[in-house]
């Protein structure tokens, strides 16, 4: 038993190399310690809803059903192109609801930059690292949003009784997310927000100011997950933080 094992990590191994110096992809283990982190979580805490703000074009979402998540997915995405791939990809879930529109601290309209690599649009400026960090991320268009408060909509989202998991990825604008769903967030009992170790855009919280805030709100940080670096220098950038409710 013990000599197969062996074998076959052998050969996974060389399988690996191959991969690497062929075809220049690299074969990881499915699910990573992250995701398998947050699976466990999501099922500790008996996670029913996740409200997906930030979704682009659907990878969070199609992520979690990845890792074995059943449970309600419900995605708001402001920007036009990548709603439409969005809707595409979750009008084959009966139980994943999409919206075009943005969260944040009023309701309105608003105007969104938007970036090459689509990931990186944000309503706020970008500032120089992450362009030299990543290209991609360039600004090429604008366009007008709707924007809306989480405690707007919350009501009508039908989910109060719910155990419900927040995933806020809003490039910078995790802050204003969280000003528009101050009364929202006595329902919710896990909060997956991106945090910036080096800022990327005007006026976002640090980490550490992040931190802090969701402590005063009464959620304790739980775990982290790795996000962008710096592909020169290798500084991380940023990160998300997992925080559940104490």
């Amino acid at each position: 038993m013990n000599s197969f094992i062996y074998k076959n990590k052998s050969f996974f191994l060389d399988l690996k190399r191959v991969f690497n110096n062929f075809f220049g992809v690299e074969i990881i283990k499915y699910p990573t310690p992250e995701l398998d982190r947050r699976i466990k979580l999501l099922k500790n805490f008996n996670i029913d809803v996740v409200i997906d703000v930030g979704a682009n074009i659907g990878q969070y979402g199609s992520e979690l059903r990845n890792i074995g998540y059943t449970g309600k997915i419900i995605s708001f995405e402001p920007t036009s192109g990548a709603f439409l791939k969005l809707n595409k990809r979750a009008l084959k879930d009966s139980l994943w609801d999409v919206y075009n529109l943005s969260l944040g601290e009023r309701d309105g309209t608003s105007s969104i930059n938007i970036s090459k690599n689509s990931v990186s649009s944000s309503i706020l400026k970008n500032l120089p690292q992450l362009t030299e960090s990543a290209p991609d991320a360039t600004y090429i268009n604008k366009e007008t949003i709707i924007i809306k408060k989480l405690d707007s909509l919350f009501d009508d989202l039908e989910i109060k009784n719910k155990n419900i998991y927040l995933k806020i990825d809003t490039q910078g604008y995790e802050n204003m997310v969280l000003e528009g769903a101050k009364e929202s967030l006595e329902h919710i009992s896990g909060i997956q927000i991106e945090m910036a170790l080096i800022p990327s855009y005007e006026g976002s919280l640090t980490f550490e100011e992040m931190s802090d805030k969701l402590k005063n709100l009464g959620f304790k940080l739980t775990t982290i997950e790795s996000g962008h670096y710096n592909k020169k220098t290798g500084e991380l950038i940023e990160v998300d933080g997992v925080f559940f409710k104490n």
